[in-house]
């Protein structure tokens, strides 16, 4: 008896729930990525010759130093929307400057700032574009005269400490063709304060002990 053949039939797959799926999680990582901010000034970093551990998005900041024009700068990041907003009020009452309400909560989105106080209000009153075009002038590191660079330290530790609850962790991050005494001047600062342990940003994106 002749065997029955059935007819072939193509197989269709509905992939409507993948593609949804493809979509949701695409969205999810562009919300929740974090954007790359803009480098205040040129630091060829130098390279990582030991194990590194990656920068934490928490409980850090970074003191950089590069050269602008054949001029030092330094400027500083502290990590954390709140810890900003304090850190900004005490140095506000340190240096008796006023700022309004919209100036503290512009100065949460400022990542790397060298801004000397006195001019602060002025920059915070700027708009993002005018920030980004704005030639800051870098902080001041002098250890035996004006020292706001310390002071913005001492004033984000204290702020760390007050929000999360935790030491900040300090970073220098510095063009390996940079001069040492500047890059002295910093570690002397950070040592009147009692930080004798910090980290340096390789060009890697990562950091080794140091101390």
């Amino acid at each position: 008896m002749p065997r029955v053949k059935v007819a072939r039939k193509s197989t269709a797959i509905d992939m409507t729930a993948m593609c949804d799926v493809a979509f949701l999680l695409l969205t999810f990582f562009i919300l929740s990525a974090k954007p790359k901010s803009q480098e205040p000034v040129k630091a060829d970093t130098p390279s990582a010759t030991v194990h590194v551990e990656a920068i934490p998005e928490n409980d850090f900041a970074i003191i950089t130093v590069g050269t602008d024009n054949g001029v030092d700068k330094i400027f500083y990041t502290i990590e954390g929307d709140a810890v900003r907003k304090e850190t900004i009020k005490a140095m506000a009452g340190e240096y008796k400057v006023n700022f309004t309400p919209e100036q503290i909560n512009e100065f949460a989105r400022v990542e790397a700032f060298g801004v000397p106080l006195s001019l602060m209000p002025q920059f915070l009153s700027l708009s993002a574009p005018q920030r980004a075009a704005y030639k800051q002038p870098g902080l001041q590191v002098d250890t035996n005269k004006v020292n706001e660079l310390a002071n913005w330290v001492l004033q984000s530790r204290k702020a760390n400490k007050l929000v999360d609850g935790k030491d900040i962790r300090i970073a220098i991050k510095g063009d390996k063709q940079e001069y040492y005494p500047i890059i002295e001047k910093i570690i002397k600062s950070l040592q009147q304060q009692q930080v004798n342990k910090f980290s340096l940003i390789t060009s890697s994106l990562a950091t080794a002990p140091k101390k």
